[in-house]
């Protein structure tokens, strides 16, 4: 009866990763010879030419702390002129009508009213003065 016995299979107790290490080898090739051939996305950027003119100097209306304006126009002299409200919008249109992309620049003393400064934008854009925009001193440190 020993002799008759079934002999059990043994379990195996280790992993076979050859046939693993194959898949990775064959991968591995796959990805090294198709990697050159792909090309890499390229971006054809669109191409413009130097601009010609200078950017045009913004004209700069100052209000003071008492609701005097001036207004400065750095392409004619530079040097401040002071303005009343309508000789303010004739100037600026006159303006911009030779020079269409004139900025404007609001500066105010910081001890006039907000108010002021709101009713100095309201009355450009109730002009059709294009481009306005606020000045402010850099913070220094």
């Amino acid at each position: 009866m020993a002799t008759n016995r079934r002999r059990h299979p043994r379990l195996m107790n280790q992993i076979n990763v050859v046939p693993y290490i194959d898949v990775m080898l064959v991968l591995l090739v796959i990805f090294m010879v198709t990697a050159p051939l792909m090309n890499p996305g390229v971006i054809d950027l669109p191409s413009i030419g130097k601009s010609s003119a200078p950017p045009a100097l913004p004209m700069e209306i100052s209000i003071r702390v008492g609701g005097a304006l001036s207004l400065t126009d750095r392409d004619v002299s530079g040097a401040e002129r002071p303005v009343n409200r309508d000789e303010l919008i004739r100037l600026i249109r006159s303006k911009q009508s030779k020079k269409p992309d004139q900025p404007v620049v609001i500066s105010a003393d910081k001890d006039v009213k907000y108010e002021a400064v709101i009713q100095i934008m309201d009355l450009l854009q109730q002009n059709q003065v294009k481009r306005v925009g606020l000045l402010a001193k850099p913070r220094s440190g």
